[in-house]
């Protein structure tokens, strides 16, 4: 169903691939906007690898949930590492690419779970306050889960054959 990668031996092998994932503050989620136009929007996503899903807080309305409730066909991009070799006129990079299924997370104890992980990602020095965030806050955000069907990683040429 999802293409190969054309070039399959800068294909990053997975444990690479997840740890991109985990260590990134910032994904770029592609969903189809309005008037049929893609629509792009960074989040900062965590990543349950035990469930293969991303998962990210948004606002309760707006043009990417409104999106996601009428195509929830996603795909998503992180950098890895972006190094530019201007003398080389190349970029060292590593990145990931992965398409899924969005949906609001309605149920209460999955909600739970994706803003615990995203607080332990993000909010480690300030969990004491967490359940005052989660009484206080939480409640007037929205959660979106991305239920990840295929997931790749890439790198540039140049660091492949450094391997």
């Amino acid at each position: 169903m999802f293409r190969e990668m054309r070039r399959k031996k800068q294909q990053l092998p997975q444990s690479e691939t997840v740890q991109i994932v985990n260590e990134a503050t910032c994904a770029i989620v592609g969903v189809i906007g309005d008037e049929g136009y893609p629509y792009t929007f960074p989040i900062s996503h965590v990543f349950d690898e035990a469930n293969n899903k991303l998962y990210f807080h948004s606002a309760k309305s707006g043009h990417k949930i409104d999106a996601i409730k009428a195509n929830s066909k996603v795909s998503f991009s992180i950098v890895g590492r972006d190094d530019v070799a201007p003398t080389e006129y190349t970029t060292y990079f590593k990145s990931v690419h992965g398409f899924g299924s969005a949906y609001i997370v309605e149920d209460d104890e999955e909600r739970a779970k994706a803003f615990t992980l995203l607080a332990e990602k993000f909010c480690q020095e300030g969990m004491y306050r967490f359940d005052k965030i989660m009484t206080d806050e939480a409640p007037a955000a929205m959660v979106v889960a991305i239920d990840i069907e295929h997931m790749t990683g890439k790198e540039a040429i140049e660091l492949t054959r450094m391997r």
